[in-house]
């Protein structure tokens, strides 16, 4: 499928979806965002596809952000019915039942902090800004940002940058627990493609399990999340990689198993 806002690229298993607007630092258009939902469910059905990354074009930016022309004239309605858009396409990729993850090089604010946020893991360029400024438009975060930022750095960090609307830098960013790992600009794609191939090589399917184990337990209580895990433990054993695994480990030990994906 051809699209106007994203280049979607595929090799040895994994995809890499790439926001195309750098005239625009890749600003989360409507027309962009109809774009994620679709390649992200084409990518989710798609069983070639084991590993995902997430990045933006050009050096400036991963995204900076919402089109804010686009929010010039909303009425109460319209915002609500845009948060609602935004978070089933955030809601797509954070689900996606493989591994995602978020190449940043320089900004990635608002929507862009968001779309990365929704992502598994985030490796960061030096020249990586983050941040949550809405509220220097006088607005509010819409696509996740008050409930993914707060759970991943907790809500005192959160605050510190949604309330100000500051940009941590790469380190900070680090320090805190925003972003994985920090590499040099032109190390970033190869970095990420590295890591993004290596989890592309493992048990997808327990991987998308155990994703959905973490992220809907911090959904619920600690029991509740017990629970779940109990389910998805029973499930992964229905997979042909646990029978891989188990086998392999029996005969050659530990991190020779050749999984399939099944």
């Amino acid at each position: 499928m051809a699209y106007e806002t994203l280049i979607v690229e595929s090799r040895d298993g994994v995809a890499t979806v790439t926001v195309n607007r750098p005239e625009k630092l890749n600003a989360l258009s409507d027309r962009v965002m109809e774009e994620l939902d679709a390649v992200f469910a084409a990518l989710g059905a798609d069983a070639s596809v084991r590993g995902v990354i997430l990045t933006g074009a050009g050096e400036k930016a991963f995204v900076a952000g919402a089109d804010i022309g686009e929010l010039a004239t909303q009425s109460p309605v319209e915002g609500q019915e845009r948060s609602f858009r935004g978070q089933r396409v955030l809601d797509r990729i954070e689900r996606l039942g493989k591994p995602v993850v978020a190449a940043v090089g320089g900004f990635a604010l608002g929507g862009g902090c968001e779309l990365a946020l929704a992502c598994d893991l985030r490796i960061a360029s030096e020249r990586a800004k983050l941040g949550q400024p809405e509220i220097l438009l006088g607005i509010i975060p819409g696509g996740g940002g008050t409930q993914r930022l707060a759970r991943l750095i907790g809500p005192a960090k959160a605050k510190d940058m949604i309330l100000t609307g500051r940009q941590v830098g790469a380190e900070e960013a680090l320090r805190i627990g925003l972003v994985d790992e920090v590499v040099a600009p032109d190390a970033l794609h190869d970095r990420a493609y590295a890591l993004a191939a290596e989890l592309a090589q493992g048990a997808v399917v327990a991987q998308g399990l155990a994703k959905r184990a973490i992220d809907r337990g911090l959904q619920g209580s600690l029991a509740a999340g017990i629970d779940l895990e109990h389910e998805l433990f029973a499930q992964v054993f229905a997979t042909e990689d646990a029978r891989i695994g188990v086998a392999s480990f029996l005969e050659h030990g530990p991190g020779h198993a050749r999984f399939v994906g099944r």
